[in-house]
């Protein structure tokens, strides 16, 4: 049986307004095991939520409704009706590792090399916490798992990189081309097919 996955990215706030590394815990890699607590601040800022609020009556009616756990996501989720999303550790964004909480120009000034070689090899993870090719693997395995075995609609509310790890998956390009792919703030991303065949719909 078909599925349709539409991924919708978290609205604006306070971190991606600043380019920075997420600062909660995460499940996957460098999460609360590596000594660091979650606080996160500001989910949103007060645009985000209004316009969260403003493509909330575009969405389409879903069977099933998931969330990335973070912080951003849940009240992008409530801010869209979707307040009864299910918290998806699978659909978690990349895990940051000791980079977490600081900025892409921070960590540029103070670890210059470590972050060339993060932004140029979807292997390494050079913060200790997850790389990009874990991620895509990790969503790879829900699109294709959890997914794959649902029917009808879903509504998933994830981070940017999750979605894009999502496209990388359904176009079946080396993982590379994650830096190549942008998703802005409350964008909609759909999915159409079951495991090991997906369709990415544009428009």
């Amino acid at each position: 049986m078909t599925v349709r996955v539409i991924f919708v990215s978290p609205a604006i706030g306070p971190e991606l307004r600043q380019a920075r590394f997420a600062d909660e815990a995460s499940a996957y890699g460098g999460g609360a095991a590596d000594g660091g607590a979650p606080h996160g601040g500001d989910a949103l800022d007060e645009a985000g939520a209004r316009a969260a609020r403003a493509l909330r009556p575009d969405l389409p009616v879903a069977s099933r409704r998931f969330a990335s756990p973070s912080a951003r996501c849940r009240r992008t989720a409530e801010e869209l009706g979707l307040a009864d999303a299910l918290a998806e550790p699978a659909l978690s964004g990349c895990a940051p590792g000791r980079w977490r909480g600081r900025t892409l120009d921070e960590v540029a000034a103070e670890e210059p090399e470590a972050l060339m070689a993060w932004l140029a090899d979807p292997a390494a993870a050079p913060h200790g916490g997850e790389s990009v090719r874990q991620l895509c693997a990790r969503v790879a395995g829900w699109l294709d798992g959890t997914a794959a075995g649902l029917t009808g609609r879903l509504l998933v509310v994830a981070e940017p990189d999750t979605v894009r790890a999502a496209a990388v998956h359904a176009l079946g390009v080396p993982d590379h081309a994650f830096r190549r792919l942008d998703v802005p703030p409350l964008a909609v991303v759909e999915l159409t097919g079951r495991s090991g065949r997906w369709n990415l719909r544009l428009g």
